[in-house]
């Protein structure tokens, strides 16, 4: 890494990686620091180069094939630049001097203009659709602070009941994006768990959690996204009946067995001890 002055400013001066030669043709890289303080130049030069990083890293993810992956490249990129991401909709809404600013921001080596962060800036890459597969999948991403701490049995067990929800939604209403979920989805699925609750088949709470479980990990998406969706969600849950508790020991049962003579001779003194202290309280 070097500085130098060009004019009145230092510039930071560094050979492109090896790895960004594919979206950076040029070998050598100056990247002005706006001062004319060598001190202040020499604090600013690393962060200037991790947003030539990110810059370059955001630009190589833009060259992907996958949707997701260019979507979210071209978000990171804007933000390297400064910007953040709008849709081409949004940006022909934009005062003059501000879509000028992001033209000027492109970067254009050899005066041609490069597609992938001109698609970034100005808005030209399509947010991807999400399907209730898809939304499933981005939804571990965005829950993770609820995981924190699981060990791996207790992960799998908190991720079962909302894979099941996503797989029963799925199977009654198809794999739609979300987006295009309506009101008479969410009620045939409603639908589908009263046949069974009045078939004896499942509890009013079992189709709740299902419910539930399902409603959590689109509210999540639509929230973490920032997709802006009204989901019809509200007013779908069962009443459930009083909780069923499991009846206890009859007192004839605790006499004639625990009790019994002899019942708790294979126990030693401490064992006992305790088991009756169980049986008591």
């Amino acid at each position: 890494m070097s500085l130098a002055k060009r004019g009145r400013l230092y510039h930071l001066r560094r050979r492109v990686p090896r790895r960004y030669r594919s979206v950076e043709p040029r070998e050598t890289v100056w990247i002005s620091l706006h001062t004319d303080s060598e001190t202040i130049s020499r604090s600013k030069a690393d962060r200037a180069w991790s947003q030539m990083i990110e810059a370059w890293e955001a630009r190589l993810a833009g060259n992907s094939a996958d949707g997701d992956a260019r979507y979210e490249a071209a978000r990171d990129l804007a933000r390297a630049r400064g910007f953040r991401y709008l849709d081409a909709g949004a940006i022909a809404r934009l005062p003059v001097e501000d879509l000028v600013e992001r033209v000027e921001a492109i970067t254009a080596p050899a005066n041609q203009p490069d597609a992938v962060e001109a698609a970034a800036l100005l808005g030209n890459v399509p947010e991807p659709r999400i399907t209730l597969t898809k939304a499933l999948e981005l939804y571990w991403g965005h829950a993770k602070e609820k995981t924190l701490g699981k060990s791996e049995d207790q992960l799998r067990r908190w991720e079962a009941p909302r894979k099941k929800a996503v797989k029963n939604f799925v199977a009654v209403v198809g794999n739609k994006e979300i987006a295009n979920i309506t009101r008479d989805d969410m009620l045939d699925f409603r639908q589908h768990w009263l046949d069974r609750i009045e078939a004896g088949e499942v509890t009013a709470n079992s189709a709740n959690k299902d419910l539930i479980h399902l409603g959590d990990v689109l509210k999540t998406v639509n929230t973490m996204r920032r997709l802006g969706l009204v989901l019809p969600l509200g007013e779908l849950s069962f009443k459930e009946g009083e909780k069923q508790t499991r009846p206890p020991f009859s007192e004839a049962w605790i006499r004639t067995r625990l009790l019994a003579p002899g019942a708790l001779d294979g126990l030693n003194g401490q064992a006992r001890a305790l088991l009756l202290g169980m049986i008591n309280t």
